[in-house]
């Protein structure tokens, strides 16, 4: 009943910004820790370990002790707390609302809004993509955190409850903010992005099952999204990222992947589906569809499994 809550809770609040994230403060104390660990002189491989444990250990414990004390003041309060922060995990309603942004944007035939709103959910440089590259990185970004802003924590919250769905999300965050291959993190974020990776492993394939079948009920090509998760889900650099993303190219009948920049710096992709057909705006409205529906079938399959 407390996931069910808080699912609700983020399809009506989504990320209101007066709320005290707490992914704010553990991207605060991220920032503080790498500073002091680097301090330290230690080897970067050895302090990125540390950090990784540091706060993903630290934000587990946090959660639990919180809730704990909170169930001891009252059991009303504490399923409350869980409710609230399990809220905090999920990304439904802002994925939405932050890709559909770009959406609506790119009607109106305003690309520097639409660069300027996309460069707000994507990591890539977003100054010189043109309308096609746009939509494409809209696509992809919500295929993506199909899995990284639902299915992810949901699973965890399922799992082991609020603090393991938090735990996630520290997670998430420190490959987000230190999982980079370039000079300055390839050492030092090399534990956090591992850890990223085996965290979303069975995540990622559950979406590869989940998203199909979403887009199968959206009246999409279902069958088509299956075949290119298994043709071309494992492509991808990342384990997890090519499955979601296949998933989509699939279903939409349309080619992802390519090349991309990141702080002026190239990185080529793999291309995921077939090409039947250039990219519209109106794929980033589908691809959001079946986000949603795969978010439903998340929420049941998890609730099923525990009744």
């Amino acid at each position: 009943m407390e996931i069910f809550l808080a699912y609700l809770l983020d399809l009506i609040l989504g990320d209101p910004r007066w709320f005290p994230h707490p992914v704010r403060g553990i991207g605060y104390v991220i920032t503080k820790t790498e500073q002091f660990l680097r301090c330290l002189k230690i080897a970067e491989r050895l302090a990125g370990v540390i950090l990784a444990v540091f706060i993903v250990g630290g934000v587990f414990l946090i959660s639990t002790g919180l809730i704990n004390l909170a169930r001891f003041i009252h059991p009303t309060l504490g399923t409350g707390l869980s409710i609230v922060l399990i809220f905090t995990t999920l990304s439904i309603k802002s994925l939405y609302q932050e890709s559909m942004k770009v959406y609506w944007a790119l009607q109106k035939g305003d690309i520097l809004k639409a660069r300027k709103d996309l460069a707000m959910i994507v990591g890539r440089d977003t100054e010189n993509l043109d309308f096609v590259e746009i939509v494409r990185a809209g696509v992809e970004t919500v295929a993506e955190n199909t899995v990284d802003g639902v299915i992810s924590p949901l699973f965890f919250a399922f799992l082991g409850g609020a603090p393991l769905a938090l735990a996630y999300k520290a997670i998430n965050t420190l490959d987000s903010m230190v999982g980079y291959r370039n000079e300055k993190y390839i050492r030092f974020g090399w534990a956090s992005a591992r850890l990223d990776d085996i965290a979303n492993f069975i995540p990622a394939r559950i979406a590869g099952i989940l998203m199909p079948l979403a887009a199968f009920l959206c009246g999409e090509r279902g069958f088509e999204a299956l075949k290119i998760v298994l043709r071309d889900g494992q492509k991808h650099p990342s384990p997890n990222s090519g499955i979601s993303e296949a998933a989509v190219a699939g279903a939409l009948g349309v080619q992802l992947g390519g090349l991309n920049f990141y702080q002026g710096k190239p990185s080529p992709k793999p291309t995921l589906g077939d090409s039947t057909r250039s990219l519209t705006p109106e794929d980033i409205y589908r691809a959001n569809r079946i986000m949603l529906v795969t978010s439903g079938l998340a929420l049941t399959l998890g609730l099923l499994s525990r009744w």
